[in-house]
């Protein structure tokens, strides 16, 4: 039996980051299916958040997982259903891209926290700023984003 234990901090926006998600209700609502949804496929999410264009996974891969298709499976099947359920007036979508980053065992409490924290934290800071810092602070190649 393998034992894996591999934890990625994944971050996506909304297509062209339109403040789509601008409830802290919606944005429960959101979080909550993603987390339940990815239950059913066996998609281990420790910590899901974010505010009006973005979200923030802390994701434990299973075995079998690939950062690609636990991306296509969690962003496909959540914009079907805000659209599905009509959470929003116009079609919802998420940006293709993302930043999917690996989390050392020692930072998992600080990057938990940071997730959590994200409704104050955007009070402070944009998400053009955050995805900056994102770009600097593990060397990916400035795009428009």
């Amino acid at each position: 039996m393998a034992h894996v234990k591999v934890y990625i901090h994944f971050v996506w926006s909304t297509k062209d980051r339109k403040p789509f998600l601008n409830t802290m209700e919606l944005r429960r609502k959101v979080w909550q299916h993603i987390r339940e949804n990815a239950m059913g496929k066996k998609i281990f999410i420790d910590y899901i958040n974010g505010y009006a264009e973005h979200c923030h996974c802390l994701i434990s891969l299973g075995i079998d997982q690939s950062i690609e298709k636990i991306m296509q499976l969690i962003k496909g099947e959540s914009a079907y259903w805000i659209n599905k359920n009509r959470l929003i007036e116009q079609k919802f979508e998420w940006q293709d891209e993302y930043f999917a980053v690996s989390v050392s065992e020692s930072m998992l409490d600080k990057v938990r926290d940071y997730i959590k924290s994200q409704e104050e934290h955007h009070h402070r800071k944009s998400y053009q700023e955050e995805y900056d810092e994102f770009n600097e602070k593990f060397g990916f190649k400035k795009s428009k984003g």
